[in-house]
Formats: C-alpha cells, structure tokens, sequence
C-alpha cells in the first residue's frame, strides 16, 4: 500500500462550502427567476404573517388591559349587596370590610336610572350616589377631570357628568341639568316622576365611551332622597389591590360584613364579555397561523422545484465526494435562511407597528377621511397595544419551528437522489 495516499478528510456539518452553495442557490439567476420568486414570495409570506399575528395579538392584549382598566376603575372588584334586610348600617359594615388587608376602598353607592335633559338634548343615565372621598379615590375620576372639580362634592347639590354626556346635552361645568327619575313623590293619584336640576360642577373623561355617555356622580345622601331611599344603600363598591387574588378577598369580605351579603366579583359581572375577547383572541390566533403555515408550504414548494432543477449539481457534488448529510445541509439552511430572515424581519415590523399604533390609525383614518377604530363602536378612545413577552416569544418560535420543518421532505429528497440516474437524465 503507498504510504502517500491518505485518508479522505471528512468536512465537518456546517462546512462554509455548505453555507456557499445554500448562498448561491438563494440568489437569483436569469435561468432560475422563478424559483427566486417563490423563494421571495415564501419570505414575504412568513414576515407578514408573523407582522400580522404580533400586531393582532397586542391589539386584542390592549383591548383587555385597557377595558378592564377602565371597567374595574369605575366598577368595584367585589361587590356587596344586602340580604334579608336593607343596607342601613352601611357605614359600620364599609368600615369593617375597609380594615381588611388588600382592600384598597369600601364605597357604598345608592345606584338609580334616569333620564338627563339639558334644553337642547336628552339622554339616558345612570346615577350613582357616592360619598366625596371615595369619589376622590376613584382615580379614574378624579385624575381625568376636564371641566370643573370636585372641591366641595359633599356639601352642595352638584353632580359630576362624562364628557360624552355634556357633549351630547351641549353642557358644560357650571350649567345646569335637569335630571328626571321614575319613581319620585307619592301622591294620592299615584308615584310621580321626580324632576329636580343640578348643578354640573364637574365633567370628567376616562376615555370609555359608555361611561362617559351614561355616568352622572352625585353626592351619596343627596342620591338617597332622590331615590326615595331610606338611609340605605344599593350597595357597596370593594376595590382590591389586586383583582386576580378576588377568591381570597372574597372569604375574608364575607366574613368583614358581620351580616348577611350577597358578593358579585368582576368576573362575573363582566364574564360574558370578557369571555367573548377570549374567544376572538384564540381564534385570531388560528386564522393568522394559517398565513404562516402557507408561507411555509411555499418553501416546501419552492425547495422541491430547486432540487429538480440542482439534480445535476447534486449529483456532481455526490461524486465528488459530497456526503448525504451535506446535500441535506445544504437545502435545509437554503430553505432555514428564508424562514428565520422572514420570522425575524416579520418580528421587528410588527414590534415597529405595536410602538406607533395610535399613530398609524391616525394617518390611516387622514388618509381615507373616514373614523377607523370609533370610539362609539368599541368603546375606547385610542387604539390600545400591549406587546406580551412570552406570547410574541411563541409566534416567533412557532414561525420558527414551521419553517424548519417545511425544509426537512425537500432536504431529505434531495440527499437521497441518485448520482447515476441524475446524470444519465440531465
């Protein structure tokens, strides 16, 4: 045997001559445009898709986050009703369920419908009769007050109303409304409707367009005699420090009370519609996966016809002493390099679109001259995004994994062509 002649060096997987050839086979010849196409078709695909689901999925995040913001800042996370007899010793039964630990505020309310009138317009309403402090204490209310104050809340006869409403009725702090209730005055032919004006000392916007179109404030003990209500209360508005922990509050709130209550927790009172974000969200989710996974098909598509045309490359290469693994490498980073180029272009797009949403809506509602995303339909103000780390984390992953496995068939059939037949048909 010659002592000259040496074993054949094996090239380790990922050899740069690998990385070359998958580099050649990604850009464009005149021969082979097509293929270049879908390839580029395959990419555009995987980013709008990953774009698309990155944007949807902190759109519908934002609309939760925002919602129950603006629900759980107006409406108590539990709340307490009377059971057997009324409410009239509420101060005692607030400053029991106040003193425990978590409960941020105990608001007793006198709740009542009503009709608001201004000499221009009319409007439905519902009147909640709060104490000044806890008013105060709604930061909701008390941090968004456009017009007016609330300074001396208690000791007068004003109300404070939403900014939709005072728009609607063309009023303003200072003015008068004339709020009509059902049920007043009992008289010998009957109940009549109590009629009586306020003064709007203040009008506030949190940027719910049914709150700020249905919500007057008045003050708790003037509410009572309006309602008729004897000393009591509808009920009492708990606010905790944190809403998800509402099984625990809710033992230790029954147990504060000291006398028969019924409690109705957030999630109750708004399980349907939460429920129904839920719903839309996961099926957002699916819908937009499908762009993704036709993307990847592309590749599926576009590899398999690259394969044919290379068959001849593929077999030089194998007699050349290429090995399966590297044919199989060399498609599988072709087909990879599309899929991770798109996901990653696809992720930095639709994070570019997250950070400048509201501005975007903006130039898009300029642009069309029309109102996109109304405040009327979806109850918000301005077009919320919260970007969700693990779940952005797991389109990125998924965008990831689909492209990778769209590579393997095409990958695989490539590396088990025959040399002899490839040629012998070229």
């Amino acid at each position: 045997m010659d002592e000259t002649m040496t074993e054949p060096v094996r090239t380790p997987p990922f050899a740069p001559f690998e990385w070359l050839l998958s580099g050649r086979y990604l850009r464009a010849r005149r021969k082979e445009g097509f293929i270049s196409v879908i390839a580029g078709f395959s990419f555009l695909g995987i980013m709008l898709g990953v774009a698309t689901l990155i944007v949807v999925m902190a759109v519908m995040n934002g609309f939760r986050k925002e919602l129950l913001d603006k629900i759980l800042g107006l409406n108590g996370h539990l709340l307490v009703q009377p059971l057997e007899s009324p409410l009239t010793d509420w101060k005692d039964v607030a400053d029991r369920i106040s003193q425990v630990p978590g409960i941020r505020l105990a608001a007793p309310v006198v709740d009542g419908q009503g009709l608001g009138s201004s000499p221009f317009n009319a409007a439905g309403v519902f009147i909640r009769g709060i104490r000044s402090d806890d008013l105060n204490n709604l930061t909701s209310i008390a941090k968004n007050i456009k017009q007016g104050s609330l300074e001396g809340f208690d000791e007068g006869q004003g109300v404070a109303i939403g900014r939709r409403l005072a728009d609607q009725l063309s009023l303003h702090a200072g003015d008068m409304i004339t709020l009509v209730a059902p049920k007043g005055a009992v008289t010998p032919m009957g109940t009549t409707p109590r009629i009586k004006p306020y003064k709007i000392t203040a009008v506030f916007e949190i940027g719910m367009s049914e709150y700020d179109s249905t919500f007057v404030f008045m003050p708790l003990t003037e509410a009572q005699a309006y309602f008729n209500r004897n000393n009591d209360v509808s009920s009492i508005e708990v606010f905790t420090t944190n809403p998800d922990r509402i099984d625990t509050y809710r033992k230790l709130v029954t147990e504060a009370a000291g006398r028969p209550v019924f409690l109705v927790d957030w999630r109750q009172r708004n399980s349907t519609f939460f429920n129904a974000l839920q719903v839309e969200r996961n099926v957002m989710f699916l819908i937009l996966t499908m762009i993704v996974l036709v993307a990847a098909l592309n590749i599926v598509s576009g590899l398999i016809m690259l394969v044919k045309d290379k068959g001849q490359d593929i077999a030089i290469l194998r007699t050349m002493g290429a090995s399966q693994g590297s044919i199989m490498r060399i498609f599988l980073i072709t087909g990879a390099s599309i899929g991770v180029v798109g996901t990653l272009t696809g992720f930095f797009v639709g994070m570019l679109i997250c950070l400048n949403i509201e501005s975007i809506r903006q130039f898009l509602s300029w642009l069309t001259n029309t109102e996109l995303f109304s405040p009327e339909l979806y109850f918000l103000s301005k077009l919320p995004a919260e970007v969700d780390f693990g779940e952005t984390l797991a389109v990125v992953i998924m965008a990831l994994t689909l492209s990778f496995l769209a590579t393997l068939y095409p990958s695989w059939r490539a590396a088990r062509l025959d040399p002899v037949d490839a040629l012998r048909y070229e």
